[in-house]
């Protein structure tokens, strides 16, 4: 290397005097953006050093898709090299953020000429080269505080007393306006640039409720129409949910219909399970003719909307023998040797009347472009929120293909992941772009359990890509906490799903408690997916009221609209798990204790976190629990609660502080 070669690639590292490092929140080094919904902050921390003592600053600078101009925002020096500063989302496109940081000699320059100074040794020197600095400063200035910052750059260098130079030089006027106009020629930027996916808030919070259209007759030997399930939409918004998502409202295949429990063989008249896609009556853009036309179905959308439900379809990539796909695309199935095509299998598990798609098709472009079809298919019929059935037995490449296609052109749509697989491959679906995840809370029953498994979620990284959704149940899933614990069980499963994370879901038939399964199984007796079932909502044993009044509470506090703001907080029992949410400015701070035990009461003590709330151990507060209506005044960190599983196990807390008004009349926000 020649040494004006190595005198320019020396020159070009001086820029990099300032190291930036350790930037969070980011996903992967930058490769997988982190998520946001409208209106949420990001907030921002770095590393941010350079060697010896110069001053630094930094600024976050951030733009959203549509901007090419970047905006920035000063970041704040904090400890130990950290600084930190946050954007708020505005709108609902991806948004991009990276760091800046620079050395600052007017800052650097005036630390020392204060303490030169405060020893009594002589700064004529040193105002000199403050001069420098500030007609710097003015060169990149604009009128009228170019001509000013001149004035003070010729006033330092006059012969008058230096006090009188050095109480001009160190005046907040010549700091604020100096720092107005730094100089950024050797600035570092960090890179790669950072991405954020933003959603809307739906994809954050909602409260969702699964069911199959077909079990809504009033006839229970036949499947209901979409006329017919229209009548079950009020129940459903009276109870509080925000979405509807149905099960595949195809036509189903008959060939190795599956009959009643699984079985099979089907009995005549057995309707087959939905996820059976396809039959000469149509295939994944078609709606099961005993469910009616898409008209129909477009009417049933507007009804929902009408009870501010919105509808999710439920994406399943695969045909049942009689799909058309089957007969027009063979290539797109996997095959034995014998050339019949390969039904899945989930050994021991068979699913003879499904096919799986074959990705790795040398016609693989085609069946990914026909697939997108049928989303784009959807989405122009009003449809925004697809939950997708185990897209961890797809290929991951796939799904991030398609979800940033269906992205640019629609950025409301909704995917929720339904895999239940090992916690990489759901993380990594996360990553590319999912929403939503189901999640093993269906599986977590102690404290010890819940603890770790909602700390892994809240308190890592993990915080910044994956969204849970708390499930408590779905038709394949009748966990054996409810199938056991009665009626409490299913109450406490409810709170939790509820108030620990910001998305959770029911399938109809939680609200009566279902809870018969095929013995040493978490199948259901009956099973709905494989016949229609008919159920009485009137039951006086149901737990529609308890439902409706957590979503109320959901809906009215903006602590339970978030997940990754959960704190848990000691009790010393066992059976019972305390924990809290709390917005940033405390203006709403919720607190759940919940009796993990649906037979015997407990009671215990339970420790409020007062300096995390603004609240000294000599403060009286009350405590208003929302399910129950009581109030009950609590004094210093550790109070006491008791809980009946067979009244409510749970109560869900506002906590409302007090307050000494002018008269001295205590009153509780």
């Amino acid at each position: 290397m020649s040494r004006k070669t190595m005198t320019r690639h020396i020159s070009d590292e001086l820029s990099y005097r300032v190291w930036i490092e350790n930037i969070r929140p980011q996903v992967n080094g930058g490769r997988f953006p982190v998520k946001r919904t409208v209106g949420e902050k990001v907030t921002v921390k770095a590393d941010i050093f350079a060697d010896g003592h110069d001053a630094l600053c930094a600024a976050l600078l951030y733009r959203s898709h549509s901007k090419e101009t970047w905006r920035e925002t000063p970041m704040v020096f904090r400890e130990n090299d950290v600084w930190t500063a946050d954007f708020t989302i505005e709108t609902l496109e991806p948004y991009y953020y990276t760091v800046e940081a620079w050395l600052d000699p007017f800052v650097t320059w005036r630390n020392c000429l204060s303490k030169k100074f405060g020893a009594k040794q002589d700064v004529g020197s040193d105002l000199q080269e403050g001069a420098e600095i500030i007609s710097g400063a003015a060169a990149r200035a604009v009128e009228p505080d170019r001509e000013w910052l001149m004035q003070i750059a010729m006033l330092l260098q006059k012969d008058t007393p230096q006090e009188k130079r050095v109480a001009r030089a160190l005046g907040d006027e010549v700091f604020a306006l100096v720092s107005r106009f730094p100089d950024r020629t050797k600035a570092t930027r960090y890179n790669p640039v950072l991405k954020v996916m933003v959603e809307r808030e739906l994809a954050r919070f909602g409260a969702w409720y699964e069911m199959f259209p077909r079990s809504c007759s009033p006839d229970p030997s036949r499947s209901a129409t979409f006329v017919e399930a229209k009548k079950r939409l009020p129940d459903i918004a009276r109870m509080g949910f925000d979405i509807l998502y149905l099960p595949p409202i195809h036509p189903i295949g008959i060939t190795n219909r599956k009959g009643k429990d699984n079985r099979l063989q089907a009995s005549p008249g057995d309707p087959g399970s939905p996820w059976a896609i396809g039959s000469a009556e149509g295939s994944h853009t078609s709606v099961h003719p005993d469910l009616g036309t898409l008209e129909d179905f477009k009417h049933f959308v507007e009804a929902a909307r009408v009870h501010g439900l919105e509808i999710a379809l439920d994406i399943a990539f695969q045909c049942s023998p009689d799909h058309p796909y089957v007969k027009e695309h063979p290539e797109w199935f996997q095959h034995r040797p014998d050339e019949s095509i390969k039904y899945a299998e989930n050994p021991p598990k068979r699913y003879e009347d499904i096919y799986p798609f074959n990705f790795e098709s040398p016609d693989w472009a085609n069946l990914w472009i026909e697939l997108e079809g049928v989303v784009r298919f959807w989405i122009e019929r009003e449809i925004r929120i697809f939950r997708v059935d185990n897209p961890h037995t797809k290929p991951l490449r796939f799904w991030e293909w398609l979800i940033s296609a269906i992205r640019r052109d629609y950025p409301d749509v909704i995917f929720l992941s339904e895999a239940f697989t090992r916690p990489k491959i759901m993380y990594a679906l996360a990553k590319i772009g999912f929403s939503q995840s189901y999640t093993y809370f269906t599986w977590r029953n102690t404290k010890r359990e819940l603890i770790k498994y909602l700390k892994a979620l809240t308190a890592t990284e993990v915080r910044e890509f994956f969204r849970p959704n708390f499930f408590t149940n779905t038709p394949d899933i009748l966990p054996e906490y409810l199938q056991l614990g009665g009626r409490p069980a299913f109450q406490i499963r409810l709170v939790l799903a509820a108030t620990m994370s910001s998305s959770y879901g029911i399938y109809s038939g939680f609200e009566l408690c279902e809870n018969e399964a095929h013995p040493g199984t978490e199948e259901y007796l009956n099973s709905e997916k494989y016949e229609i079932r008919h159920r009485d909502w009137r039951r006086s044993d149901s737990i529609v009221e308890y439902i409706t009044r957590v979503n109320a509470i959901r809906r009215d506090n903006p602590a339970l609209w978030y997940t990754n703001n959960l704190r848990f907080y000691p009790s010393n029992n066992e059976h019972l798990i305390f924990y809290g949410k709390s917005t940033e400015n405390l203006s709403n701070i919720v607190l759940v204790v919940v009796n993990l035990d649906p037979y015997h009461v407990q009671e215990g003590w339970v420790e409020m976190p007062l300096e995390e709330y603004g609240l000294t151990p000599g403060d009286v507060y009350q405590v208003h629990d929302l399910l129950g209506e009581g109030r009950f005044l609590w004094q210093g960190s550790k109070n006491y609660v008791r809980l009946d599983p067979s009244s409510s196990p749970a109560q869900i807390f506002r906590l409302r502080r007090r307050v000494k008004t002018e008269r001295d009349f205590d009153y509780f926000l």
